[in-house]
């Protein structure tokens, strides 16, 4: 006989009897096997919020063999980085006939109160008895459901090591740092970043980046914040917050912040490299076409995704344990940079 659950611990049962549905409905909602409608889900899922109710993660994770699937689950927009990240993990997945189940959560500015609904995503994962799962985010906090996805093989794409879960990142401090040494080395003096949204750790590294190479000449730094995302309006708006004789190159956040900036300086009769230099982050495939052709960092989000998968399936088939990697970015000099006053 089986010992009770304890008195404080909601059961299964317990979540069935808040919806209104059948223990059968409540174990398919969890595994994805069969069908369960949209308003039974949204009941489902609402007791599962008021009760508390967490699944016994170990009878779970019993399984007598692997499935060949892996859970993604990205929070944060689909930019040209997350969406580059997935093409690589996806090209490599297909390499082994492994089966991706991909969740990706959109965020708002401030980033608060996603918690309850990626650790919903982690749960069907989990219930779907996935071999492994790679976490992406681009916010502080990932931390609790690295412990809810324990002891199952995890990378956490991220610039925040973690001594408890394998991690990948990009270096965006370095991004910042070479893309202002650029400009430095070019003659300019009176550089201004254009940061991305204050909340995401990119943005965070690419502006302190800036900063440290400005202070390392002796120079004063300015940053243009209040981007409410990493598209081309954010680069308008900062554009329209700064007076022509303020700067005389600037270091964008990403490549879309890039060209709404110079948009901006165009309709006012600026153009680059001519009035000024600019520097953007990510090396889009578009930049290459920006007029002028941009000046970037560029960060190889596809490549990252490829050796993000090969970690895991190590992980997985061989019970690797890699440490943290980074991949650096790399400067890609194009038309829209010069010395001061040299077009």
């Amino acid at each position: 006989m089986s010992a009770a659950a304890p008195l404080d611990r909601p059961t299964m049962g317990d979540v069935a009897e808040r919806a209104g549905v059948s223990k059968q409905t409540v174990s398919r909602f969890f595994t994805g096997r069969g069908y369960v409608g949209d308003d039974t889900r949204a009941r489902i899922a609402e007791a599962i919020d008021d009760l508390g109710y967490r699944r016994n993660q170990t009878a779970s994770n019993l399984r007598l063999s692997r499935t060949d699937t892996i859970g993604v689950l990205a929070l944060g927009g689909l930019v040209y980085g997350s969406a580059e990240l997935l093409t690589g993990l996806s090209r490599a997945a297909r390499d082994v006939e492994f089966t991706l189940v991909i969740t990706q959560l959109d965020l708002d500015l401030e980033a608060v109160g996603w918690e309850p609904e990626a650790l919903r995503a982690i749960d069907r994962m989990l219930s779907s008895q996935v071999d492994g799962i790679v976490l992406s985010t681009p916010v502080q906090g990932e931390e609790r459901l690295l412990e809810v996805i324990s002891p199952l093989p995890t990378i956490t794409v991220s610039e925040r090591p973690h001594v408890f879960a394998t991690s990948v990142g990009t270096d965006s401090r370095a991004a910042g740092y070479l893309a202002t040494r650029h400009l430095l080395d070019l003659g300019h003096e009176r550089v201004v970043h254009v940061a991305g949204p204050r909340t995401r750790n990119e943005a965070r590294g690419r502006a302190q980046g800036y900063r440290d190479a400005m202070a390392e000449r002796g120079l004063p730094a300015r940053v243009v914040e209040g981007a409410r995302d990493w598209g081309a309006g954010s680069g308008q708006w900062a554009a329209v917050q700064l007076r022509a004789s303020d700067f005389t190159a600037v270091v964008t956040a990403n490549d879309e912040i890039a060209l709404g900036f110079l948009s901006e300086m165009r309709a006012r009769g600026l153009v680059a490299p001519r009035d000024f230099s600019i520097v953007g982050v990510d090396d889009m495939p578009i930049a290459a076409h920006f007029s002028p052709a941009l000046t970037t960092m560029r960060m190889d989000f596809r490549s990252m995704g490829e050796e993000i998968f090969r970690m895991l399936h190590a992980q997985i088939t061989r019970g690797e344990q890699p440490s943290h990697r980074t991949f650096p970015p790399t400067l890609i000099e194009r038309a829209s940079t010069a010395p001061p006053g040299a077009a």
